[in-house]
């Protein structure tokens, strides 16, 4: 086991969207990144990602508990410490249907990926953090590691067409604050980021929508969110700079959270 002096943080789905960009900003900033996908290993991708800093790749998902205890022994296997876990892969619904038409596996399918999954894994790393810290094998006194979850600014706005997304991101936001509660004692800090619109592979197919919507003023900010727009605010929650709180919602939107008149 290679016992690396520069932090590590796992990232769920950091391979694409804004996973990836969550991914470069922390390689860039010195940390290195375990990343876990449901696609096989992209080689080319970890090699252009490589070039960065340190990076390694699990393939499992995030709505199968074996998976976590894969993601949590490479992990640490590969590098001896988890400074981070960035809660990020998510869906959307596979078809937009009106909520009086929305199906019971969709419904599972949602939650059990953006909601079930991301809380027992947050469950199984902080676990590992505090035993790394307990066998002292952790390096910061006062902050043992960081938990961020990605939302969205669904979790507050709704979208009657994609209801199983709204509750699923809603959830994350209450998981939030019980994980903050819990583990401050332990000394592991949790926060939320909270996106608003975001150009991904996710939002591709409603561009034509969100470009008329920045057009008439939908954000204060006229224009997409990026994924590095999100891979700086986690660098930020991640650094340590914080260490007197935790639970708060950092949004990534543009300003869009602001009700106007």
């Amino acid at each position: 086991m290679n016992h690396l002096d520069q932090p590590v943080a796992m990232v769920t789905g950091g391979n694409r969207g804004i996973g990836r960009g969550i991914t470069e900003r922390l390689l860039q900033q010195g940390w290195a990144v375990s990343i876990m996908a449901t696609r096989p290993a992209p080689d080319d991708l970890l090699a252009e990602l490589g070039t960065l800093g340190p990076v390694r790749y699990t393939r499992g998902s995030v709505d199968d508990l074996a998976s976590h205890e894969r993601f949590v022994a490479e992990t640490r296997d590969a590098w001896g410490r988890i400074d981070a876990l960035v809660n990020n892969a998510g869906v959307a619904p596979a078809e937009r249907l009106d909520i009086l038409e929305a199906t019971p596996d969709s419904f599972d399918r949602v939650l059990g990926i953006n909601l079930r999954g991301p809380y027992f894994l947050t469950q199984r790393v902080a676990r590992e953090m505090i035993r790394l810290r307990d066998a002292g094998e952790a390096t910061r006194a006062e902050v043992v590691g960081t938990i961020v979850n990605v939302t969205s600014i669904s979790s507050e706005a709704v979208s009657t067409n994609r209801g199983e997304y709204c509750i699923s991101k809603a959830g994350a936001t209450m998981a939030t604050k019980l994980w903050a509660a819990r583990l401050a004692p332990e000394g592991i800090l949790v926060y939320e980021v909270r996106p608003g619109v975001v150009e991904t592979d996710m939002t591709a197919g409603v561009k034509q929508k969100y470009d008329d919507g920045f057009a008439h003023g939908l954000a204060p900010m006229p224009r997409w969110g990026r994924p590095s727009d999100v891979g700086g605010a986690v660098f930020q929650l991640v650094s340590g700079q914080m260490p007197y709180s935790t639970g708060d919602v950092v949004h990534v939107d543009g300003g869009m959270h602001i009700a106007r008149l």
